[in-house]
């Protein structure tokens, strides 16, 4: 679980760019509505989308950032990242069915302001980065960096950040926190 430090909610305070550059999307658009994993790109995607359609109907929502960071395996511009996804990782025709931003950074001193603030709310996931030579590029490192490209954040319809998970978490398992926490939010609406 996340502790939330000062007053500053992610939805009424961050606003980023579409994958196609088409328009701005204010944070605050969400409030209320949803429970939104913040993610980098990754390689489960499916198993995103898959998360995305089932827990859709109950009010969540994905929000995907591309990233560079890590093993700079994130190169392409923003026309040839859905291409990319499409045909090469994960391939297969992929698609995904959640929103896309503009790629940027999530660590470092060129980090995305949302990423400063979910990594101050919430502790970080374990302080090992694994081998680092030729797989981490952003200087100056910190224990409370994102640790690769399979980090997420669950983000309350307050705002506020409730959960983050290590890299290494299947989807499978953000699925049964994010099924309980909804169950939690659900019972205090019906019981409050």
């Amino acid at each position: 679980m996340c502790e939330v430090r000062g007053y500053v909610h992610i939805k009424s305070s961050f606003r980023a760019k579409t994958l196609n550059g088409s328009q701005t999307v204010n944070f605050s658009d969400y409030a209320g509505k949803a429970d939104s994993p913040i993610s980098m790109w990754v390689r489960d995607g499916t198993e995103l989308n898959a998360l995305y359609e089932e827990m859709k109907p109950h009010g969540l929502t994905i929000l995907g950032f591309p990233c560079n960071q890590f093993g700079k395996q994130e190169p392409g511009q923003r026309h040839e990242i859905l291409p990319g996804l499409k045909h090469v990782r994960p391939g297969n025709g992929f698609i995904p069915n959640f929103l896309l931003f503009e790629k940027g950074d999530v660590n470092g001193k060129n980090e995305q302001e949302v990423y400063t603030f979910l990594k101050s709310s919430c502790p970080p996931v374990g302080i090992d980065f694994g081998p680092m030579y030729g797989r981490l590029f952003w200087e100056p490192l910190k224990s409370t960096d994102i640790k690769w490209n399979f980090e997420k954040f669950l983000v309350g319809r307050d705002g506020k950040p409730v959960m983050r998970w290590h890299p290494t978490i299947k989807v499978s398992v953000v699925r049964a926190d994010v099924r309980r926490y909804l169950l939690e939010q659900y019972a205090k609406d019906v019981f409050n």
